[in-house]
C-alpha cells in the first residue's frame, strides 16, 4: 500500500507535543515551570480535524497545564491526553486496546528516541523535518516543516485533503 491509499483509510492521530507541536525549546522560569510555544497554524488544523470527527490522541511525557488547557480548548478530548508518559509504546498500546483502534487506520508524529517504539507500531510513521537520524529512518512520512513549525497542520491537512475533509475555498468566497 502507497502513502496515498494510507492517507485514504486514517482515522486516529497520535501525537507527541515537545518536537512535534512545539520547537522543542523551553523557556525556564524561576520557579522552575517551563513555558512552550505552539504554532495557531496546527491549532487551527487540529480544531478541524476534531470538528470533522478524527480521534485524536496525545501521548507525552510532559505534563503542563497549559498544554492540556490549549489541547482541550481546540477539542481534544481530556480523557485522550496522556501526560508524563515515560514508555509512550505502552500508552499507545493501552489506548489501541481499550478504544478497539484500527492500527491500519492510525498515525503517530513524533521527534525524538522515546517516539521510537510507537512509531514501529502503527501503520503510517510520521515526523517533523527536525527530527532525530534515528526517528526518520523508520518515518514513511517526513514533513517539510519543522516541529513547531506547521508540520501538524501538513499532516492532518494531507489526510483530509485526501479524504475530501479539507476546505473547498469556493465554499469561502463571499
Amino acid at each position: 500500500m502507497n502513502f496515498l491509499d494510507k492517507l485514504n483509510n486514517i482515522q486516529n492521530f497520535v501525537f507527541d507535543i515537545d518536537g512535534v507541536f512545539t520547537d522543542g525549546s523551553v523557556l525556564i522560569q524561576d520557579d522552575g515551570s517551563l513555558l512552550r510555544t505552539m504554532n495557531t497554524k496546527d491549532g487551527f488544523a487540529l480544531k478541524h480535524a476534531v470538528t470533522q470527527g478524527y480521534n485524536i490522541f496525545i501521548i507525552t511525557g510532559g505534563k503542563s497545564l497549559g498544554v492540556f488547557y490549549r489541547l482541550a480548548s481546540l477539542g481534544v478530548k481530556k480523557e485522550n491526553i496522556f501526560f508524563d508518559c515515560h514508555d509512550k509504546l505502552a500508552a499507545l498500546k493501552q489506548i489501541v486496546e481499550e478504544r478497539s483502534l484500527d492500527l491500519s487506520k492510525t498515525v503517530y508524529m513524533g521527534d525524538d528516541i522515546p517516539d521510537y517504539g510507537p512509531m514501529c507500531y502503527v501503520n503510517l510513521p510520521c515526523c517533523p523535518a527536525d527530527a532525530i537520524p534515528e526517528i526518520k529512518s523508520v518515518a514513511q512520512y517526513v514533513s517539510p516543516y519543522n516541529g513547531g513549525h506547521g508540520c501538524v497542520r501538513d499532516l492532518l491537512e494531507k489526510v483530509m485533503k485526501v479524504q475530501g475533509k479539507w476546505f473547498n475555498t469556493d465554499d469561502l468566497k463571499v
